[in-house]
């Protein structure tokens, strides 16, 4: 296989795990804008700040010097929080255009409701770019653990050829052409992990975790078909799979933040004590907003949205989706 040049972009603990994934058969590049932050991981050899724990790959360069990492990359992996992924593609573009262009951000732009693909279309054009995603837990992609994903792009031709570039014997990647679907699943399943994380806080238990999830899937092939996706990419790892583990798994930052809210924890209070981005809180709004233009009844959404923006209580957020009338499934 050819050693490629792979800038990944963004320090955070998934862009340190694909970083430190990838960089046994590439040259990995990682850049981070923090240039204190970087200094420190080059020095601990160890991202202290998102992964702590896991010793970097001693290949592994790290850089705060945006065009050091982008010139001459045959790939371009943003992995920067959705907020940041506008203004890194504008840098991107001024630096190398042109380059295949992967991106690993979940959710909706606040403001437009975009999805990532919609964001990489306004800033690079017809640029050859493709989406990663699926169930993933950073830490444990760091440490070398097994995992799948998904790399979805309208040009079947640049999944397979990327899907084939990437893959590792423990991180295994599938090719998709379904952008929306993947997309879709992987913004909405945070804030369903959210609803997943209150109930288990207030201690309603397993049936109610597995009906959550369960309800919460039909939401989002809702809402991906009624935008161009297909039902059948929600069954699979950029669907189910992310949903499955991001409101079961103890790693799951959304989860966290609904755990938290059980508690009676104020929302600036848990973001604050975080220390990473939750994607699922600024998603749940748009999705609300996204859900009532397509005409897509998504009751999980609005009561994730009403108790994390509209005051609404958390027990009293259990009980509006309690109280709904009985349908057919």
């Amino acid at each position: 296989m050819k050693r490629l040049k792979i800038a990944v972009l963004g320090a955070g603990a998934w862009g340190t795990a694909l970083a430190q994934a990838f960089a046994d058969t590439h040259e990995a590049v990682l850049w981070g804008r923090d240039a204190a932050h970087i200094d420190a991981t080059r020095h601990a050899a160890e991202n202290t700040r998102y992964l702590p724990g896991v010793a970097l790959h001693p290949q592994l360069a790290l850089t705060a010097d945006l065009p050091a990492a982008a010139l001459g990359a045959d790939l371009h992996l943003v992995v920067t929080p959705l907020a940041g992924l506008r203004d890194t593609l504008r840098l991107l573009n001024d630096i190398q255009p042109d380059t295949p262009v992967i991106w690993a951000c979940k959710g909706l732009e606040a403001g437009s409701g975009k999805l990532p693909h919609e964001i990489v279309a306004d800033e690079l054009g017809a640029t050859p770019c493709g989406v990663l995603t699926g169930p993933s837990f950073a830490a444990e992609v760091a440490r070398g653990l097994p995992a799948a994903i998904t790399l979805a792009a309208s040009d079947v031709e640049f999944a397979r050829h990327w899907v084939h570039a990437l893959h590792r014997p423990r991180l295994r990647l599938y090719a998709n052409a379904d952008v929306v679907g993947c997309e879709i699943g992987g913004a909405l399943k945070n804030v369903m992990a959210i609803a997943a994380g209150v109930s288990d806080g207030m201690g309603f238990g397993l049936n109610a975790r597995a009906a959550l999830i369960t309800r919460g899937l039909a939401e989002i092939a809702r809402l991906a078909t009624a935008m161009g996706g297909h039902a059948e990419t929600l069954m699979g790892l950029a669907g189910m799979g992310d949903l499955i583990l991001t409101c079961t798994g103890d790693l799951s930052r959304n989860r966290r933040v609904g755990l938290a809210l059980a508690a009676g924890n104020t929302l600036s209070d848990i973001l604050r004590d975080l220390g990473h981005v939750a994607e699922g809180v600024s998603t749940a709004h748009e999705a609300v907003r996204l859900a009532r233009r397509h005409g897509v009844e998504m009751p999980i959404c609005e009561a994730v949205d009403a108790l994390l923006h509209g005051g609404l209580a958390a027990r009293d957020a259990v009980e509006r989706l309690l109280a709904r009338d009985p349908k057919r499934e």
